[in-house]
């Protein structure tokens, strides 16, 4: 396993935590029941997260015996290049959601993520983090 600072540690949490606070405003402003896209829209205008550089609907290639397959994966966003970020509108979050955040992340080699089910009445009932090989 890979040896992770303790100073990357703290980087990843103040990015998770100024990720969590954006889409709680959000959420705030626009309640349950609006599609992914709405929420993804409105995240990525939200000051909070505009502090901290950002990609939408990354592409994520997987290779297969040195052949690059575009299969038709595409990350929500990623945020600072280091957290995996998954918008949802479900009824709950379930065990294929977490299954296919945490495929992203090892496909692309990143050790954070986070899913938000903006179909709640509470976004802090809505949130997963999601680590892989993160020693914290």
């Amino acid at each position: 396993m890979k040896f992770v600072p303790r100073s990357d540690i703290l980087d990843v949490n103040k990015t998770t935590e100024a990720i969590i606070g954006a889409a709680i405003e959000v959420h705030r402003h626009l309640g349950p029941g609006l599609l992914e896209s709405a929420y993804e829209e409105y995240l990525c205008e939200e000051p909070l997260l505009r502090k901290t550089p950002f990609k939408r609907q990354i592409v994520l290639p997987v290779t297969h015996k040195n052949k690059k397959l575009d299969i038709g994966y595409r990350i929500d966003l990623l945020v600072n290049d280091e957290v995996v970020v998954e918008l949802k509108t479900v009824e709950s979050i379930l065990p294929i959601h977490e299954a296919q955040t945490l495929t992203y992340m090892k496909l692309g080699g990143w050790q954070v993520g986070l899913i938000f089910n903006f179909n709640v009445t509470i976004l802090k009932n809505g949130i997963k983090r999601l680590v892989h090989k993160l020693k914290e």
